[in-house]
């Protein structure tokens, strides 16, 4: 493996490195000073839906220990800090009413983080969709699209002349594909109707979100942030290859390409497009230009068809990892080539701005031990997906900045808090934050590569 010193001498001198949050996953104080109920709030507290019916009520309890958390990320040498606002903080029903102090504690968090020479790199949804829009439909309904334009019109008013760049919407995969068509996230609905509205809603919220932000303040970066899949046919087989293709379509293209060419898939619309409520004018609203879009990654998939699919397009399965791959705690296969790959293949197939790796990261559980947590295959892990997106950079791709999943261990969704991707060991009874060596050796790569700036 390089040398600290040899993989940062790898990145350019402007290249930006920092690390990422999630706002449901952090912060706690679910019913403090305003803040009104989310979809996840409802979702984690039935039974089977989340493991063991963890929520996110106390969390890591961030928004009583921001300061000290900034004080954490600064202590890391970073340049920069994502996480997500939570739109219930500040429309507790989604529509109506703005609570101030939703938007107080953000005005504080992005001043402190000001204060403290960290880039500001902020979300406006990262799946904490206030529970009143539920109502209405949630983002099966057209109106949610609306409600997050006035939404994202209020945040940037307030707060956007401190951001340094501004997503949109974390991964509509996991809203459309994981909350809607197998039910794991919330809402927890499987029903292609209401995937195919939700795909297109979440869409047309990120271009009415773009007008929205760019009226506010034109001067803004505005990007989005996708989970795209690393998608590889398990075999050369043909009919393997094809599916691959299909799955292509069905998990990355069906939001690449109405975002980046205006348009959707053939195969997209002659599968969905009847249950997805397009109307005249709307691609040439998701179709906004963007100065910078995310990337998050973590694991390739290895496909085949699969002709008993009962979900029907794209009749195509994800393998399991092989006995023979390495895999984190929660199963998932560890390929840092998966990376490289996907941005070559992004870059080939559409006409991309610059990108950032939003997310990057894996769980592994291990607890301290005398103080100290030696999550070695993190760091290992850590070191092979960095040398890839240098390998990237040496391929001619645009890549700017790299966030690291995750500073803390914190909420997981369905899982938990089972499930530990932090460079920064959080104990829940106490609310004890202990850097792992993962978290260190990050900081010296860090370190090493400030060196190196002119």
């Amino acid at each position: 493996m390089p040398t600290l010193q040899s993989l940062a001498a790898r990145f350019p001198n402007d290249f930006l490195f920092g690390v990422a949050t999630a706002a449901y996953q952090i912060e706690g104080a679910a019913k403090k000073d305003g803040r009104g109920p989310s979809i996840w709030d409802a979702f984690s507290k039935m039974p089977g839906r989340v493991y063991k019916q963890h929520s996110g009520d106390i969390a890591c309890d961030h928004y009583h220990l921001w300061e000290s958390d900034l004080d954490l990320i600064k202590s890391l040498g970073v340049d920069a800090y994502r996480f997500s606002i939570a739109w219930p903080r500040i429309l507790p029903d989604g529509r109506g009413p703005v609570n101030e102090r939703g938007l107080d504690f953000y005005d504080r968090l992005i001043d402190g983080m000001v204060a403290r020479g960290l880039k500001v790199y902020p979300t406006l949804y990262h799946w904490d969709l206030p529970l009143t829009l539920a109502a209405d439909g949630g983002w099966t309904a057209r109106s949610t699209a609306e409600a997050f334009a006035e939404y994202t019109d209020i945040v940037v008013r307030r707060l956007g002349d401190r951001m340094d760049a501004l997503a949109t919407i974390n991964e509509p995969w996991c809203i459309c594909h994981l909350s809607h068509l197998y039910g794991i996230h919330a809402p927890g609905e499987k029903s292609r109707e209401a995937f195919a509205a939700a795909v297109h809603t979440l869409n047309l919220a990120h271009g009415l979100s773009v007008q929205a932000a760019r009226a506010a303040q034109p001067d803004l970066p505005l990007g989005t942030v996708l989970n795209a899949y690393s998608i590889y046919p398990a075999s050369n087989a043909p009919e393997d290859m094809a599916a691959s293709e299909r799955a292509f379509r069905f998990h990355n293209d069906i939001f690449m390409s109405p975002i980046f060419n205006g348009v959707y898939h053939d195969d997209i619309l002659e599968n969905f497009g009847s249950m997805m409520p397009i109307e005249s004018g709307d691609l040439a609203i998701i179709n906004q230009p963007l100065d910078w879009w995310g990337l998050n990654y973590y694991t390739p998939w290895r496909i085949s068809e699969d002709l008993a699919s009962e979900t029907g397009y794209p009749k195509a399965v994800a393998n399991p990892p092989k006995d023979d791959v390495p895999i984190t705690d929660i199963g998932w296969e560890v390929d840092e080539d998966g990376l490289s790959d996907l941005l070559k293949a992004l870059y080939q197939r559409y006409d991309l701005p610059p990108v950032y790796v939003t997310e990057n990261g894996a769980c592994y559980n291990e607890e301290p031990e005398s103080g100290v947590v030696r999550d070695t295959r993190r760091t290992d892990y850590l070191e092979k997906h960095l040398a890839a997106c240098a390998d990237a950079l040496t391929a001619d791709i645009p890549l700017k900045g790299y966030f690291l999943w995750s500073l803390m261990d914190n909420f997981e969704w369905a899982e938990g808090y089972k499930m530990r991707f932090g460079i920064v060991h959080v104990d829940y009874s106490t609310q004890v934050r202990t850097l792992k060596n993962s978290g260190k050796w990050y900081r010296d790569l860090v370190g090493a590569h400030r060196a190196d700036r002119p």
